[in-house]
Order: C-alpha cells, then sequence, then structure tokens
C-alpha cells in the first residue's frame, strides 16, 4: 500500500500550501528546546492535587563538579609540596664558582747508592722486596667505606673516590700511559679550568712546579726503558673530607712498584724494580661531582732509581739493572716510609731495594 498523498479534490482552497508550511509556526529550534524550563505533571498528579498541568524545573548547576574541585586541590597540593622540597633539599646548595687552582708539583728522583739489583724473573724480584704483599693493579685502590658529610650525600662522596681513583689508575697503570705519548685518558678527568695548565705541561715541560708532566702522571723514556710485567703492584689508601659547604677533598697515598727492563730487550734479559709514589690532593666542587671530573691541586712525587743528574720533569729515565747513579744526593731516602721528603733530590734507600 501507498502512503498518505493529497486528497483527490485536491487541497482545500483557503487552506496551508503544504505540511512544512502548516507546521512551520510551531517547530522550535534546539536551543529553545534546551532553555526550557517547564516540565508537565502526570496525570495522577493532576487529579490528586488538581495542581497546574506543567511545573518549573529546577535551574541547571553551573560552575565546577566536587571531583573537579578535589583534583584541582590535589594539584595544588602536590605543586606546592614540590616547590617547599626543592627550597629545603640540603644537598642542591649552589655552587661556589670558584676557579680551579693551579696544580702544585713536586718531584723527587731518588739515586741508588750503588748498582741496581736485577733478576730475569720479575717476580723473584718482587717476592724480595717490600712490595711482596702488595695487590696488582687497580685492586691496590680500594675504596673506602664513605659516609655522607654535612654537605655532601653518601653518592657524592662516593663519586669523588671513583673520579680519584680512575685518575690513579689511568695516570699510574695504564701501559700506553706509561710507556708511550697518549695522555688523553689522564686529561679528560681534569676539571676544564686546569686544562690549560696541562696542555702547556706537555707542550713546554719546565721544572718549575707547576709544569712537569710527571708531577700529572707516571711516564718512563720508551728509548730507555720497557715493562718486564704488567702486573704493576700497588699499596695506599684513599681519604675523602668536606672542606666547606661547596667542597670535597680526596687525599691519596700510593706506592707503586714497576718491573722494567731495557727498551727492546729479550725475556731473557735481567729486569729491575722501579718504585713510585705519589702523594696526590684532589679537589671537587658540585660541578665537578656532575661531571666526573677533578682538580689536582697538589701532587707530591718520589721516584727512583734514578740518576739526580738527568732531568726527570719531563719522563722518568730509570737506572736499570746492573746501573749505578752518577751523583748521588742528601741521606738515604725510603719511598715505603709514611714520612716525607723534603730534598730535591734524594738518595734511595737500601731498604727500598730487592735483596738478592
Amino acid at each position: 500500500m501507498g502512503g498518505p498523498g493529497n486528497p483527490p479534490e485536491g487541497t482545500p482552497e483557503g487552506g496551508p500550501g503544504g505540511g512544512e508550511d502548516e507546521y512551520r509556526s510551531v517547530v522550535f529550534d534546539e536551543s529553545f528546546v534546551r532553555a526550557a524550563r517547564l516540565q508537565e505533571y502526570s496525570a495522577e498528579e493532576r487529579i490528586a492535587d488538581h495542581a497546574p498541568a506543567v511545573r518549573r524545573r529546577p535551574p541547571l548547576r553551573r560552575g565546577l563538579s566536587r571531583q573537579a574541585l578535589v583534583l584541582v586541590l590535589l594539584i595544588a597540593v602536590a605543586f606546592g609540596t614540590a616547590i617547599y622540597m626543592g627550597v629545603r633539599h640540603p644537598y642542591q646548595e649552589p655552587a661556589a664558582g670558584q676557579p680551579a687552582e693551579p696544580l702544585r708539583m713536586t718531584v723527587i728522583p731518588l739515586a741508588p747508592q750503588g748498582k741496581v739489583p736485577g733478576h730475569t724473573d720479575p717476580e723473584y724480584l718482587y717476592a724480595h722486596s717490600p712490595a711482596a704483599q702488595y695487590r696488582i693493579g687497580a685492586e691496590g685502590i680500594p675504596l673506602p667505606a664513605s659516609r655522607r658529610t654535612e654537605h655532601f650525600s653518601d653518592s657524592q662522596v662516593v663519586a669523588a673516590l671513583t673520579t680519584a681513583k680512575d685518575y690513579i689508575v689511568r695516570s699510574s697503570l695504564y701501559p700506553e700511559v706509561l710507556i708511550g705519548e697518549q695522555v688523553r685518558p689522564v686529561r679528560v678527568l681534569l676539571d676544564t679550568d686546569q686544562l690549560d695548565q696541562f696542555d702547556q705541561s706537555f707542550d713546554h715541560p719546565a721544572a718549575d712546579g707547576r709544569h712537569a708532566p710527571t708531577g700529572w702522571l707516571v711516564r718512563f723514556d720508551p728509548a730507555e726503558a720497557e715493562l718486564a710485567d704488567r702486573r704493576i703492584r700497588v699499596q695506599g689508601t684513599l681519604q675523602a673530607a668536606e672542606t666547606d659547604s661547596s667542597t670535597l677533598e680526596v687525599t691519596a697515598d700510593h706506592t707503586f712498584v714497576y718491573a722494567l727492563r731495557p727498551a727492546g730487550a729479550d725475556d731473557k734479559a735481567e729486569a729491575s724494580l722501579f718504585t713510585v709514589r705519589r702523594e696526590l690532593h684532589f679537589r671537587f666542587d658540585r660541578d665537578d661531582l656532575r661531571l666526573n671530573t677533578a682538580q689536582l691541586v697538589v701532587a707530591y712525587v718520589q721516584a727512583g732509581p734514578l740518576s739526580c743528574a738527568e732531568d726527570s720533569t719531563n719522563r722518568l729515565r730509570p737506572l736499570l739493572a746492573g746501573q749505578t747513579a752518577k751523583a748521588g744526593g742528601p741521606a738515604g731516602t725510603d719511598p715505603y716510609a709514611t714520612g716525607g721528603a723534603t730534598a730535591l733530590c734524594g738518595s734511595l734507600a737500601t731498604s727500598a731495594q730487592p735483596k738478592a
């Protein structure tokens, strides 16, 4: 069946021109419907109370809901707490901004009192020397038990000790540094304020207490000696202390014993022991701790057997097995002892040499 159509007689005269025009005057748009405040009562309500057919609806609530207000309050509390903790945190004091001090260094050659003892087996030399009980390599530089200070956390103290140890290992144990031309492994650990002094020390070495390469690191003249055993013996201590609210200081005191033989010699050539004692003082500000760099402010080095007549500023030229010093120095100095030497050239004590 079809839908309803127009009357057979056509549209009544005078009537509306179409269904659409008929209801156009009573069609409400969407905004009108939403704004309506009237609601019709049910038939039961109208019969019971004889109330009007419609009643007024309560106005819509405006503003934020309760959940939104709670969320805004929580965000405000969290933001305020973060600001408070940032201001009150005990380990976030500003860095002092002081430039790093230049390194002050002293290198003291120790001359033997007789011929340098030698043996074809480096292990034999170690076993008959004061280094018999020393550890090998980085194992001889253990980190001490660390505790936080008044202004520095546990992790910051550990960072200072670790960086100091890294510097000692790279500058005293790396073969490419000891017998070679490499300096970058050491340089990258220095505070940027000290890089000019470091570079000038290697470009223009000078025995002025500021620009001796052997004050920054241990290195031998490759034309004179080479390592007979890469298992270098080490013993010493590390200590950390707070000097002020923005500075940590690490003091290192280590003795290194190297087995050397003449450059280019075969394994059957006699080896001898060479001893270096290094007392280093490191300083760390908060930028250094963040960047894993260090300020090396004091280097006190005793090394032998050396000849006092040789210049030990740029490279160490050790006296090897069977050799004697051309010139001696004051009373004997033992680098294994805890006391410090004061002479610019000393004599290597007999007790510091291996026993035949």
